[in-house]
């Protein structure tokens, strides 16, 4: 592990003074750093050393990010509230206001438990907490970030359970906030570190590996440096150059994540050019070019597209002498400076002029496309759930790899397959559901087209308009999805409110035509009293069912009435069954009840029936006819309420849930198998949950699916078996 150098107050000082000149900012920062020590005097760390130690090296490496003098400040300051308890009120007073909120967020932050991967949920609500202070103010993250890079450079003092941990979660959380913020130089350290707590022994065959042929790579670097200025130097272009490594953990993911051996990793000869212009980068790239044979395919252009993260580099792959591969980067200096530093450095402070921190956020928004829909994003989506947010903003915002444009230049990301909908969502809620139609480079296209990185996107909005159901099968965003669904249960609710208008004159006019004034039984909480023997959840169920003709009116007044036994006695059960009517009614589920008219009819979701099954009905309080399986053991031994029924003639476009259960082995990719196996039977998954027996090293899958028939189902579950590991799969009876 590296050594990593003890910064003191003065240390702090001398790195703000190379971009601070103003003394009462200065000031500021002494101020803070002289209440910091005396708020925690007396306290230690776990390696002996005074508190302030810690609070010196994270305002030390705010100071190279070129952090604000408020940024420092609070880098001094940010465990004061947690940890000498002084409040947020009290630092307001000392200080000012966007200090202690600096403070407070921090602390905030701070208080999340990470549990890991072993309660999702609960990591998904932290995380979120996380990217909403980042979507308020991102000094607030780059405080965090400068304050955990102390912690685990001293996570040696901790014991070996907690090194663990915080390492998993710095690898999970920390490294990628990092990354996205384009401040390399952190990210890099981070991950290394992480990757020395998490796998030691990997850690060190890769650094031994290193190592090894490091003596042989810097003499190829050296030479190849070398070569490269001479002819640089003959064309009079000013320019750095050098070689770089590359980080541990970097060469370890590339060996995992794409299968490659140390030797097949082509960028561990690495050379760095930094030049003055945009234009002496391209010309640096054509003389290397000309000079050296490049790997097709290999040639990279992020000064035209930009990462998200604001990088910009010429990324290009050679072969040198004796046939080794080098891959040069080429870049401006300020290139370099946001490359290393990412948001820091484009954000860095700047003298002179009045501060305005929500000018500076509104900066960096402007300046990372990622940043601006993420704040947006998240100030749109906080009734979500948390997982379901995080979800959504890893796909959507974070995994964006498809780069289009408004006609104003503006870039929006958007994830590979997203459509002229989707970019219409990520503009504005409003654009996305009055979209009739769109333009792409000029020409009018079908709202379903695919998009392409360097498209220019243009919408056609109709005031009054609104969503179409079939835009769910084609859009790839969640945003997106969850808009369109949100508009249409709004109008469904919209829908049913009036209809629960309808329900309660329909209610109203059977009490007159009874003689009863209905002002005296139409009181809220009379009909929440009767409600439920309905099975409506709220008064306008209630009324929504009585409208649809899911509910009997008659059945209704009877129970606010208390005038006459309801359908729910067992003398009316009775008649209700043994009556001989020819009539019969069938609804959505496909079912025919013989004798029965007006009553509501479901499938029972203990059992799931699909068509094709042997079915009964049974009759219960309240809830209509609820059609089983005959052979559910909710209804063995029943006989009194059960009565005929029987499936309608097949239709091909009606769907049936069921639930099934599968036990394997464990292994790698046995849900990719399963699920790759239920497409191909083209039945549509609704839920899917997985849970490993550590025990015996099974796994219990539990799925709920659609399919058509019993016989679509029973070879489904026939093809689910022949799966490699599978134990069993049957269905599931609740």
């Amino acid at each position: 592990m590296a050594d990593y150098k003890t910064a003191g107050v003065q240390d702090v000082l001398d790195e703000a003074r190379t971009y601070i000149k103003n003394e009462d900012s200065l000031s500021l920062i002494s101020r803070a750093a002289n209440y910091a020590a005396e708020a925690h005097a007396g306290q230690f760390r776990r390696s002996g050393e005074p508190y302030t130690v810690h609070l010196n090296n994270v305002a030390y490496i705010l100071a190279t990010l070129h952090g604000g003098p408020k940024t420092i400040a609070a880098g001094f300051l940010h465990d004061v509230i947690e940890d000498t308890g002084i409040s947020r009120d009290q630092l307001a007073k000392i200080f000012d206001d966007e200090i202690a909120d600096l403070v407070e967020s921090v602390t905030k932050i701070g208080a999340l438990q990470f549990k890991g991967k072993d309660d999702p949920e609960y990591q998904a609500a932290n995380h979120r907490k996380i990217f909403i202070a980042m979507a308020k103010d991102v000094r607030v993250i780059l405080i965090k970030l400068a304050d955990r890079l102390h912690n685990m450079r001293t996570l040696q003092y901790q014991p070996e359970a907690s090194q663990k941990r915080i390492a998993a979660e710095t690898l999970d959380v920390y490294a990628p906030i990092a990354h996205r913020l384009g401040i390399s130089a952190i990210k890099n350290e981070l991950e290394d570190l992480s990757f020395f707590y998490l796998n030691r022994k990997e850690y060190y065959r890769i650094a031994h590996l290193v190592e090894t042929r490091k003596a042989e790579r810097d003499e190829s670097v050296r030479k190849m440096i070398a070569e490269i200025s001479e002819m640089l130097e003959e064309h009079g272009i000013s320019f750095r150059i050098f070689g770089r490594s590359k980080h541990l953990y970097s060469i370890y993911h590339k060996m995992v994540a794409r299968n490659k051996r140390f030797e097949e990793i082509l960028d561990l000869l690495a050379i760095r050019i930094v030049t003055e212009t945009e234009l002496n980068c391209y010309e640096v790239l054509g003389y290397i070019h000309a000079k050296y044979k490049p790997i097709p395919g290999r040639l990279k252009d992020y000064i035209a597209v930009p990462k998200t993260n604001m990088y910009q580099s010429l990324h290009t792959t050679i072969i040198g002498e004796e046939g080794k591969i080098f891959e040069v980067q080429i870049r401006t200096e300020d290139m370099d400076a946001i490359a290393e530093r990412g948001v820091a450095a484009h954000w860095r402070y700047k003298e002179g002029g009045h501060y305005d921190a929500r000018a500076e956020q509104k900066e960096i928004e402007d300046k990372l496309s990622w940043f601006r829909d993420f704040a947006v994003y998240t100030n749109d989506n906080e009734d979500e759930t948390a997982s379901d947010y995080m979800a959504a903003l890893q796909k959507d915002v974070f995994e964006a790899n498809v780069y289009v444009m408004t006609p104003k230049g503006r870039v929006i990301g958007l994830p590979n397959g997203s459509t002229p909908i989707d970019f219409a969502y990520r503009i504005h809620t409003d654009v996305g559901h009055t979209c009739v139609g769109a333009l792409v480079n000029d020409a009018m296209v079908p709202l379903n087209t695919e998009l392409h990185t360097g498209d220019v996107v243009s919408i056609r909005t109709l005031k009054g308009t609104g969503p179409s159901e079939d835009w769910l099968k084609f859009v790839k965003t969640s945003q997106a999805k969850n808009k369109i669904r949100a508009w249409f249960a709004k109008r469904e609710n919209e829908k049913r409110e009036s209809m629960a208008g309808q329900g309660e004159k329909v209610l109203t006019e059977e009490l007159r035509r009874r003689g009863f004034e209905p002002k005296d039984y139409m009181e809220k909480k009379k009909l929440e009293a009767v409600m439920k023997e309905f099975s409506a959840k709220d008064v306008t169920d209630l009324m929504y069912g009585i409208a649809m003709k899911l509910i009997n009116p008659t059945a209704v007044c009877e129970k606010l009435t208390n005038q006459k036994r309801s359908l729910n006695d067992e003398e009316a059960l009775t008649k209700l069954i043994n009556r001989e009517t020819k009539k019969h009614v069938m609804t959505k589920t496909g079912i025919v009840v013989p004798g029965i008219e007006s009553m509501k009819l479901s499938l029972a979701q203990c059992c799931l029936p699909v068509y094709g099954d042997k079915i009964v009905g049974y009759v219960t309080k309240g809830e209509g006819v609820k059609v089983h399986r005959c052979d559910c053991a909710n209804v063995a031994g029943q006989k009194e309420r059960i009565i005929d029924c029987y499936w309608e003639e097949e239709d091909n476009e009606r769907l049936y849930d069921s639930d099934i259960s599968i036990l394997a082995e464990d292994r790698n990719f046995l849900l990719t198998d399963i699920v790759n196996t239920i497409s191909q039977s083209r039945a549509p998954m609704l839920k899917v949950t997985a849970n490993v027996n550590r025990e015996d090293l099974t796994t219990t899958i539990k799925l709920r699916i659609q399919v058509r028939t019993s016989d679509q189902l029973e070879v489904l579950l026939a093809n689910i078996r022949k799966v490699e590991g599978v134990i069993t799969a049957v269905r599931v009876t609740h």
